[in-house]
């Protein structure tokens, strides 16, 4: 069987043939990377249109790992795919969502343990990533406890994924209301390698300008 088995050409060959399929040469390098890694996490060029992401989103995530603050994620396989080899020494990764405390939250209230999880991120937000790559319950959450007061996030990854509220959920981000920045994909689509490879791409972008830590 004739394949190709060297992982540098295959990235080389993956990204030169979504540059083929669709345009980004107007986009800043940085923001051109995160949408160049989102599309391979799920091989469909088609997203590019439906990508929002802030002009300011990869400078905030570098101001909140060089200030040490957390990541915070909602379920364990956005954990499970961030590149942790390239995070600042001392900045922790966060996921809540097989706690004892979550798991008796989301049974007492009657939500979701990724809501129960979300409202169990207030005392880490300030100045926090946070990055949502499942549960559309966990962004609404986070959006309401921000709405109602709670300390902002420095940025959101968000694409919640699904046929029930994931939609809506990423609506609320679209136009930024709220100030803060952030990378969505509008729509249904979405999923925890999407949202982890928007957060690689900014994790690969300090490294190559010599800002990675550990």
């Amino acid at each position: 069987m004739d394949f190709i088995n060297d992982p540098d050409e295959i990235y080389r060959l993956s990204f030169s043939r979504i540059m083929e399929e669709v345009d980004l040469s107007a986009l800043p390098e940085d923001i051109r990377s995160i949408v160049l890694r989102v599309i391979h996490a799920c091989g469909m060029p088609d997203i590019a249109e439906d990508l929002r992401i802030d002009l300011s989103l990869p400078e905030a995530v570098h101001g909140a790992l060089e200030a040490k603050r957390p990541v915070l994620v909602d379920v364990t396989m956005v954990a499970c795919g961030l590149a942790r080899r390239l995070l600042p020494e001392g900045v922790e990764v966060i996921c809540r969502i097989n706690d004892a405390e979550t798991i008796e939250r989301a049974r007492r209230l009657k939500v979701t343990r990724a809501a129960a999880a979300t409202a169990l991120w207030r005392e880490h937000l300030d100045g926090a990533v946070c990055i949502i790559g499942n549960a559309p319950t966990a962004l609404f959450t986070l959006l309401e406890m921000i709405d109602a007061g709670a300390p902002k996030p420095a940025a959101i990854i968000a694409f919640p994924v699904g046929f029930v509220g994931a939609a809506e959920s990423k609506a609320e981000l679209d136009g930024n209301p709220r100030g803060i920045p952030i990378a969505t994909l509008l729509g249904r689509r979405g999923g925890a390698g999407m949202a982890a490879a928007a957060f690689n791409a900014i994790l690969h972008l300090r490294a190559k300008n010599g800002e990675a830590g550990g």
